[in-house]
């Protein structure tokens, strides 16, 4: 009986790789959609459900800890499913994620529609990382990594916008139902396109069963550390040292429970041998900096845009829409360039624009124009469009063909868990910096002591994305590459 994948192959052509990429960045669009623009319609949904700001916010920290956490099981479940009927499942459970959370009367069933679209977005974002490695030749991952990058950047780019029309004309259920076309989309393409095989082209059988306590030690230091930070936005500093506490209890001992579990000849969530490779090692410490500052500057930048310099929402979007369409570009001819140019330079190359990004924003005041702004914003978003398609190449490459799987589970974890936490850090030391300033977001005019504590939280972000540039040094290969780290033809 033939191989699935070989017969795809064989029918598509040399172009069959680009079609199954294709094909899983839908649902990947999909997804990451799902996840920014719902907060476009937290406003009316609030106002629908009379929720308060802390009922409010589990509907996008509901979906945060299910993505991060559900990245985990990827491996797991391409091994026993196989590529086809995995991805169909992620996006079949996005699909009436949407569904119910557009047709809910109930705002507990809105939070339940908002934790299985997590659990498929975390689920599907690793696949495409895993197919580039497996599927393209090394000359052309690269490419293949912008082609990919330019597809998730602009679905966040382009979501709020049609977001906030569908919005003002049928009102917040209409978001949820945004996903819909693309989720069925993404289901025709994946039964035309993506091969029912698990990773590497063998199929799909029977596997040791999933790790269920690795799962829930994941999941309560997940919900511990970000529960744990927005607490220190609050009054109740033993609450947060509790749950901070317990996040480092339980991560602890998620470690200890992957080293025995695998000892014993399980199948482990996280595969802690995947860290003797030292680009590995370097690269996941990396996606954890990078993550936290992407986040966490996607989180600072608007605030500072409206509170800091006073500036109105639709002003602020005109400004980033500029940056955003430069991402995609850079994204692109980055991509290109991976083939031929080191990784380890070009994550470095990006880390040092996004360094000089937010050190740049420190010379800004009140009296500023607007284009510098927007021109310190680029420069960032050239930076990430260096780091994106280069970092994950940099850091997986040297792996063996077998861990390739695990290797883009555990860093996607890692890059959203630096991110979940980068939000709340933000948010933690600006409110300790204006309050050391004597300031405080009730008053309604903005101030030079305001912008000094913003100045101060954006100096801090320069200074992690200059910390993980020496972690980016590491990146480099010392000796030729594993022969079977090389993806199969």
């Amino acid at each position: 009986m033939n191989n699935p994948l070989q017969t795809l192959s064989a029918r598509y052509g040399a172009r069959y790789r680009w079609l199954l990429l294709i094909s899983v960045m839908v649902g990947v669009m999909a997804s990451i959609m799902s996840s920014t623009i719902v907060n476009v319609a937290i406003p009316g949904m609030s106002h629908h459900f009379s929720l308060g700001q802390a009922r409010a916010q589990w509907v996008s920290s509901g979906f945060m800890v299910a993505m991060t956490v559900s990245m985990l099981t990827t491996p797991w479940l391409l091994a026993r499913y196989g590529y086809r009927r995995t991805y169909v499942g992620t996006m079949v459970m996005l699909l009436v994620g949407g569904m119910t959370g557009g047709l809910a009367n109930a705002f507990p069933l809105v939070l339940i529609a908002r934790v299985a679209e997590g659990l498929a977005a975390g689920v599907v974002q690793p696949i495409p990382a895993i197919i580039i490695l497996r599927a393209f030749e090394p000359h052309e991952q690269g490419r293949a990594s912008g082609l990919f990058g330019m597809g998730v950047v602009l679905a966040p780019a382009i979501g709020p916008s049609i977001g906030g029309v569908l919005v003002d004309l049928f009102g917040w259920r209409s978001i949820f139902f945004m996903v819909v076309p693309f989720c069925l989309v993404s289901i025709w393409l994946a039964y035309k396109f993506v091969p029912t095989t698990a990773p590497g082209g063998v199929v799909a059988a029977p596997s040791d069963g999933l790790d269920w306590r690795g799962l829930t030690l994941g999941t309560v230091g997940t919900l511990c550390l970000l529960n744990g930070l927005v607490q220190l936005r609050g009054d109740a500093p033993l609450g947060a040292a509790l749950l901070l506490a317990g996040a480092l209890v339980a991560f602890a001992a998620f470690l200890a429970w992957q080293k025995r579990f695998a000892a014993a000849g399980g199948t482990p969530l996280m595969n802690l041998a995947l860290f003797q490779h030292r680009q590995f090692a370097m690269g996941s410490l990396v996606a954890f900096i990078y993550g936290t500052a992407l986040f966490g500057s996607t989180y600072l930048l608007p605030v500072y845009m409206q509170v800091g310099l006073q500036l109105s929402a639709s002003l602020v979007g005109t400004i980033l829409l500029p940056a955003g369409i430069v991402l995609a570009l850079t994204i692109a001819g980055v991509g290109r360039l991976a083939d031929r140019q080191p990784t380890w330079a070009l994550v470095s190359i990006g880390l040092a624009l996004l360094a000089a990004s937010f050190a740049l924003m420190t010379v800004l005041h009140l009296g500023s124009g607007v284009w510098l702004l927007a021109l310190f914003a680029t420069v960032g978003r050239i930076g990430l469009g260096f780091i994106l398609p280069s970092l994950n190449l940099g850091a997986m490459r040297p792996l063996e063909k077998a861990l390739i799987p695990q290797g883009a589970s555990a860093i996607n974890f890692l890059r959203m868990l630096g991110g979940a936490a980068g939000v709340s850090l933000c948010a933690v030391v600006l409110e300790w910096r204006l309050a050391a300033h004597g300031d405080s977001f009730a008053n309604a005019d903005s101030s030079a002591e305001r912008l000094a504590a913003f100045d101060e939280v954006f100096g801090l972000l320069a200074a992690l994305c200059a910390l993980a540039i020496c972690a980016a040094w590491q990146l480099r290969e010392k000796t030729p590459r594993n022969p079977d780290a090389l993806p199969a033809r």
